[in-house]
């Protein structure tokens, strides 16, 4: 049987050699049970693989829906809006002492949403307030205040981003 080529330079007269062929006919018996063999171990071990995947896939990836990536994205443009001056990357220009990485959260024990939320919304000592309520006027913003919503999805954003050693902020979208 002459071999077929798609190199211009090779000469198709050429057949296989004997060896080769005789080689793969005995090989070719052996090759099917062998290969049944694998295919029933593999098929074994595919049950106990998958519920160990999907057992674990939460803990190494957990999943984010929609919902919550459009709100790491509003939390992310809120920060950037409100936050970013003094605190770029999760620190403090102001009082290095009280950045938003994780260590400092908990040992200034504001290391919850709720806690953050309260801080940023009625301010705490040179951080002032933004929300719309926020009294005493001293320590509130003189710019434009939050609603709520936006001060609970900034929470999140700032727990999140506490929780992960504040990555880039720009991975969430510009």
């Amino acid at each position: 049987m002459p071999l077929l080529s798609v190199m211009p330079t090779c000469n198709n007269s050429h057949s296989i050699p004997t060896r080769v062929v005789s080689y793969w006919k005995e090989d070719k018996k052996a090759v099917p049970e062998k290969h049944k063999q694998e295919v029933k171990f593999l098929r074994s071990l595919a049950p106990p693989l998958m519920a160990a995947l999907v057992a674990l896939l939460p803990l190494c990836n957990p999943p984010v829906s929609f919902g919550q990536f459009i709100d790491a994205q509003r939390g992310s443009t809120l920060f950037r809006q409100a936050c970013i001056g003094c605190h770029d990357g999760g620190g403090n220009i102001v009082q290095p002492g009280a950045t938003l990485f994780l260590q400092d959260l908990q040992r200034n024990g504001i290391d919850t949403e709720e806690e953050i939320y309260r801080i940023t919304y009625y301010g705490n000592r040179r951080m002032p307030g933004f929300g719309e309520n926020c009294t005493p006027r001293g320590q509130c913003t003189f710019g434009p205040r939050l609603q709520d919503e936006e001060i609970k999805l900034l929470a999140e954003f700032v727990k999140l981003q506490a929780d992960q050693g504040w990555p880039k902020i720009e991975s969430y979208g510009n």
